[in-house]
């Protein structure tokens, strides 16, 4: 079964879109038969994002640093979840039990998670397809960043393209879960890249 990587937020935002949008991601994903691999938490996007594709009958992998359990955020009702001692332990395990990432809206934690898994991509770690699903806008000027960094010389044009931009869930399927081997009617059948 593919594995997804999605990156979210521990707080569900001021505007209901975000909690809407991770609902959307994770029906998507169960209906593709995708497994989740995401931060292990109830809280926030995060939960959201758990709870709807376990009410959909998906399976949701956990990963969390123990130093969080501990704070009672650990989500009880998961198919699986994994306790580690640090982030940087979690970032990997999460690294390896994916086949592509997404990033939804999200704070700090979501663009440290998101810029690591870009950053060992350009250092050739990895070849996932990584994504923001950018519905919303909510990553527009994260993106100008990007754009603004490849102006100044900071960095490379064909690293740039390595962070791809979803809008729609078509283009989650078409960006992400068609370079991971996923075809469209969701049985995994598809080629891998």
């Amino acid at each position: 079964m593919p594995a997804i990587g999605v990156f979210c937020g521990s707080s569900p935002g001021i505007d209901q879109r975000y909690a809407a949008e991770a609902e959307e991601v994770a029906r998507l994903l169960v209906e593709r038969g995708v497994r989740i691999v995401y931060g292990g938490a109830h809280v926030g996007t995060m939960g959201v994002l758990a709870d709807t594709a376990l009410a959909a009958g998906g399976e949701v992998v956990g990963v969390i640093p123990e130093h969080l359990v501990g704070r009672e955020v650990a989500h009880p009702g998961l198919s699986e979840l994994v306790v580690v001692g640090s982030m940087h332990e979690r970032k990997a395990l999460m690294a390896e039990l994916s086949d592509g990432f997404v990033a939804l809206p999200g704070g700090l934690g979501t663009l440290d998670e998101f810029a690591e898994i870009v950053t060992w991509s350009l250092l050739g770690l990895h070849d996932k397809p990584t994504a923001v699903f950018n519905r919303s806008g909510y990553f527009d000027q994260l993106l100008s960043f990007f754009d603004h960094a490849v102006a100044e010389g900071f960095l490379r044009p064909h690293h740039r393209a390595r962070v791809l931009e979803a809008r729609t869930l078509d283009e989650v399927v078409g960006l992400v879960l068609g370079a991971v081997g996923v075809n469209r009617r969701g049985d995994g059948r598809g080629t891998p890249r």
